[in-house]
């Protein structure tokens, strides 16, 4: 199957999809409210969709849904889309292995599963057995597993679940001799996971008061508290072990050393990568009470345990080092002025470090492509991992006294292999390889790089059939996101794929308020600097076209949460770059944000409207408030779930309300809301294979093209 362009098809591009003539928007409702930020008066006529729960908003989804399932259904792309990604996504796929308490366990999922399986088996060459089955906790597919973690002696499992996408979890215990889950439950739990004491007796993890009613619409007013549960007590027993009333920003996350004698509490503040951390004796590997201490409380850089080794706390930092380096730490003088240097910053941001065998693994960023380094306990150097392309490697994992560890790589065409790397000899073997029905020796992907509007540099990555000519004809979708830190590189997913099998162009831009160049580079794309992101992405969907790997008639552009406000933003700023626009689960409404959830965690990246000076610049790149009325739009596809609770759907609600309210020209301004679906962590195999084929045959709509 391939998609084709004609010419005349070419030329047409920018004109009405003939599904969108005679388009009609269900009317939205509109309010008498103006809001007064410092000197400026801010109308939200659409503030009533902030309910989503209100029987008003749900009529009004139910609206949305009819125009849009009609006009998605007429695509004739729409059918041969979704069956060339059923066929693509229908692959084995498989998790890193750990390893712990004489087991492995891995996921896997066999192809077109709803969700991953967690399987166990004492040695690789065993025959797995099923540890867990999410897949039997619901009906439809819903119920997801957020986290996994044996105790030492791997008889017990703490597993999470959460249902619908939500970030909420509930966290249970189970016997894995029996298959069986014990009395235990923990509720309210939310970005926790479980750090088991060496004894197994018991857990430490991160909750929440249980929300009251109406809480939704006040994030700000629950905090995280550190915890540790018993087995065998109720959850109303379980011992406070640490909190911050004075702070509500404050959240925790907890691990245990390898040696059982420490637990060490890295305490984050709203969304950003700057962290405190704290420690806390455990005595013979058992919890006696007590309140952790502090070893940073500063919240300037990023202080990330990474193991105990000889009496010394080993942390990855970015303090005094952009780029990052490894410190070790004398817990008995704390003091940043004792710290030893381990490994000094270099040319490359470090962006994971671990502590396996008797050496550090250290993952970097060289132009947004993987390296991984080895070096001694003494800090020394010994060699690089040998990976199989420019692409992205993960994993590393394991313990100081274990000789063994695992990691998946991956590159655009490249899915996902398992490795398996011995830290004695050096040598890597294959784990498990997928196999599908893509293949990448068709394709090829090369890195480019972009100068942006102040002369920035950064790279784009291009995946296309091999051979393919670059006449400004090829349909080309291009991602991106820009924020909190997070690093975008090279990695096989489905969408890519799919778009490239259908003959397109797939292209990732790693646009600054990310990690892929340190430090630095994020926060050169926060605050009142987020003008960068969209500049940056401008300036690469301007390369595309200037290069002839795209033309504005057959560039798309994607992205989701913090990417979809990217791609708001941009569409706003260049609607003329651009064919179609599909911002997914996008914070659109920056005026508000902090209102809702753990918005209020974003603060890091993008301030407040509570700041004068952040207003003006939230104000000037805000996607629901610069929507340009008598200007010529792509078509856009929004995106997002009713029971989204992270970033919640009046974003998306409001925003599309407003841009069909406006004049923007005759493309499709359509909102595909799926019902009892979250931010989508979870979400099912079908809904994904069903969401995602129809934002390709949407953009593959909007530019005539035919999909055999």
């Amino acid at each position: 199957m391939k998609l084709t362009l004609s010419a005349l098809a070419i030329a047409a591009v920018l004109a009405t999809p003939a599904q969108a003539q005679g388009l009609s928007y269900p009317a939205t409702r509109k309010v008498d409210q103006v809001d007064g930020y410092h000197d400026t008066a801010v109308a939200d006529p659409y503030r009533w969709l902030e309910d989503d729960n209100s029987a008003d908003t749900k009529a009004w989804v139910a609206q949305q849904n009819e125009v849009t399932d009609k006009f998605l259904a007429a695509m004739p792309q729409r059918l041969p889309v979704r069956h060339i990604y059923t066929e693509l996504y229908n692959f084995e796929r498989f998790g890193i292995p750990f390893h712990e308490g004489g087991r492995y366990f891995w996921s896997r999922n066999d192809g077109l599963q709803q969700q991953n399986v967690l399987y166990t088996a004492r040695t690789l060459k065993d025959t797995p057995q099923v540890a867990l089955d999410p897949n039997a906790l619901s009906k439809d597919g819903t119920v997801a597993l957020s986290g996994v973690v044996p105790s030492r002696d791997g008889k017990l499992l703490a597993y999470g679940v959460a249902g619908a996408g939500s970030d909420w979890q509930v966290w249970k215990v189970r016997d894995l001799a029996t298959g069986q889950d014990l009395a235990d439950r923990i509720d309210w739990v939310k970005f926790s996971s479980a750090a088991w004491t060496a004894d197994g007796k018991g857990f430490f993890y991160a909750r929440y008061d249980a929300p009251k009613e109406g809480d939704a619409l006040k994030g700000a007013n629950y905090f995280q508290k550190l915890y540790y549960h018993r087995l065998g007590t109720a959850q109303a027993d379980d011992v406070l072990v640490t909190e911050n009333r004075d702070d509500k920003e404050w959240g925790f996350g907890a691990e245990v050393s390898d040696d059982g004698q420490l637990l060490l509490v890295t305490v984050w503040k709203s969304a950003g990568s700057k962290n405190g951390l704290m420690v806390l004796p455990l005595p013979k590997g058992a919890f006696a009470g007590g309140k952790p201490q502090p070893v940073t409380l500063d919240f300037d850089a990023q202080y990330n345990p990474v193991a105990v080794v000889g009496g010394k706390l080993i942390v990855k930092t970015d303090k005094d080092a952009p780029r990052g380096r490894l410190v070790a730490i004398d817990l008995r003088h704390p003091a940043p002025a004792g710290w030893k240097t381990l490994v000094a910053e270099g040319p490359d941001a470090m962006t994971g470090a671990s502590a396996v065998g008797g050496r550090f693994l250290l993952s970097y960023l060289h132009d947004a492509a993987t390296l991984v380094r080895v070096h001694g306990a003494d800090g020394k150097r010994l060699s690089e991992v040998a990976l199989p392309g420019i692409g992205t490697a993960s994993g590393f994992g394991g313990r100081w006294d274990e000789r063994e560890t695992f990691f998946s790589y991956t590159s655009l065409t490249n899915p996902a292999e398992i490795h398996r790397y011995d830290l004695k000899t050096g040598r890597i073997e294959l784990f498990k390889r997928p196999k599908t029905a893509f293949n990448p020796d068709e394709f090829e992907t090369r890195r480019e790089f972009v100068t942006s509007k102040d002369g920035t540099r950064f790279p784009i990555f291009i995946a296309a059939r091999k051979g393919l000519k670059f006449d400004g004809s090829n349909p080309t979708l291009l991602y991106g996101y820009g924020g909190f830190d997070i690093s975008i590189t090279p990695a096989y997913n489905v969408t890519a794929a799919t778009w490239l099998k259908m003959g397109g162009v797939y292209v990732i831009a790693s646009v600054r308020g990310g990690g892929e160049y340190g430090s630095a580079w994020h926060e050169a794309g926060t605050k009142l600097k987020k003008q960068n992101v969209f500049d940056d992405f401008i300036a690469a969907g301007e390369w595309l076209v200037r290069t002839k790997v795209a033309s504005p008639a057959t560039l798309a552009i994607n992205g989701g949460s913090n990417g979809g406000l990217l791609i708001g933003a941009v569409t706003n700023q260049r609607p003329d770059l651009f064919a179609a626009a599909v911002p997914q689960v996008g914070v659109m409404d920056m005026l508000r944000y902090q209102n809702f959830t753990i918005g209020w965690a974003w603060a890091t990246d993008y301030g407040t409207s509570d700041d004068a000076a952040m207003f003006r610049a939230l104000y000037a790149y805000s996607p629901l408030h610069n929507i340009r009325s008598g200007v010529k739009y792509p078509a856009v596809l929004i995106t997002t779930g009713d029971h989204d609770d992270r970033v919640v759907p009046a974003h998306s609600f409001k925003y599309a309300a407003t841009l069909q309210a406006a004049d923007t020209g005759p493309a499709p301004k359509l909102i595909r809301i799926e019902t009892n679906a979250g931010h989508g962590a979870g979400k099912p195999t079908s809904k994904i294979i069903e969401e995602r084929g129809d934002i390709l045959a949407f953009i593959a709509n909007t530019m005539h093209l035919e999909v055999k």
